[in-house]
């Protein structure tokens, strides 16, 4: 089987054949010859398996960061949440709590997913978990979704450097609002279409964000944006679903996407030379924590 590197010849096979995304992902690596369907689908469930134990695990943690600056938030929404429920009802709820949850557990040295960083950790599993569980979705359909976000991941990072030391946050936590977007689109009932114009969607909204990270930590602004991210991967679902289109094809919003990671300054691609990480706050937190 050819290879897919490219967007628009994912549409063409998954068209030709009367696929779905997971369903070619699945026909090319089992083409591969290296592992059986049941074998891709296993290790699937591995990690979607680790998404739901970093989920538990952080929600019920309140232990602080080796820094000190994080791991209590997610504990604070939770409360917040017992006492007023979200504006945006009970699926962005769960999401903004799982996205916290799991993103403060990657920085307790707990085991998570990385997807498809360590620092953009929170938002698949948010996005993905918040709506199975609202609406009782089943585990094989949970496998698809994941599946369906990895290739979108896989696609992207044939263009470009998935690091924020090389694209800025908008290749971390962007491409994983990209993932997120397309498994909740698929789990949702999305065509091939849709779930790709919810990726162009998504990746569009978000092009150049900047990573600058306090201290040189993956805490400040990381562990807030992944919630921030996953409701912004919803939002481009909500918008795919409605058959609201890009209007350029995703893989020329992924090429504009690396040309934009490319002109961005190195001040602001992970070095802490700009950006929040070179306010006045964030110099004096650097005096304490680095000292």
């Amino acid at each position: 089987m050819e290879n897919i590197t490219t967007f628009e010849q994912l549409l063409k096979v998954c068209q030709d054949k009367k696929q779905k995304i997971f369903e070619a992902s699945i026909d090319y690596e089992v083409s591969l010859g290296e592992y059986s369907e049941y074998q891709i689908r296993f290790q699937a469930k591995k990690s979607l398996d680790a998404m739901k134990e970093a989920i538990v695990a952080g929600m019920k943690s309140t232990e602080l960061s080796p820094s000190k600056l994080s791991g209590e938030d997610c504990n604070r929404l939770q409360k917040r949440f017992e006492k007023s429920s979200s504006l945006l009802g009970s699926v962005a709820q769960k999401a903004m709590v799982y996205a916290l949850a799991t993103s403060e557990q990657n920085l307790r040295m707990g085991i998570i997913v990385a997807c498809p960083t360590a620092g953009s950790c929170g938002i698949v599993p948010a996005v993905l978990i918040s709506y199975a569980k609202e609406y009782k979705i089943n585990e094989d359909d949970q496998i698809n979704a994941l599946i369906t976000a990895g290739e979108i991941g896989k696609l992207v990072a044939n263009k470009m450097a998935l690091a924020g030391a090389v694209g800025g946050c908008q290749a971390e936590c962007g491409v994983a609002s990209a993932m997120a977007t397309a498994a909740l689109t698929q789990m949702r009932g999305g065509t091939v279409e849709q779930i790709l114009n919810s990726v162009a969607l998504a990746l569009k909204n978000i092009m150049g964000l900047t990573c600058d990270p306090v201290c040189g930590l993956v805490e400040i602004p990381c562990v807030k944006r992944n919630p921030f991210l996953a409701i912004h991967a919803i939002t481009a679902s909500e918008l795919a679903m409605a058959d609201i289109t890009s209007k350029i094809p995703l893989d020329e919003v992924v090429d504009a996407l690396e040309q934009t990671g490319q002109l961005m300054s190195p001040l602001l691609k992970e070095s802490s030379q700009g950006g929040l990480a070179k306010t006045k706050t964030a110099i004096e937190l650097e005096k304490i924590i680095l000292k």
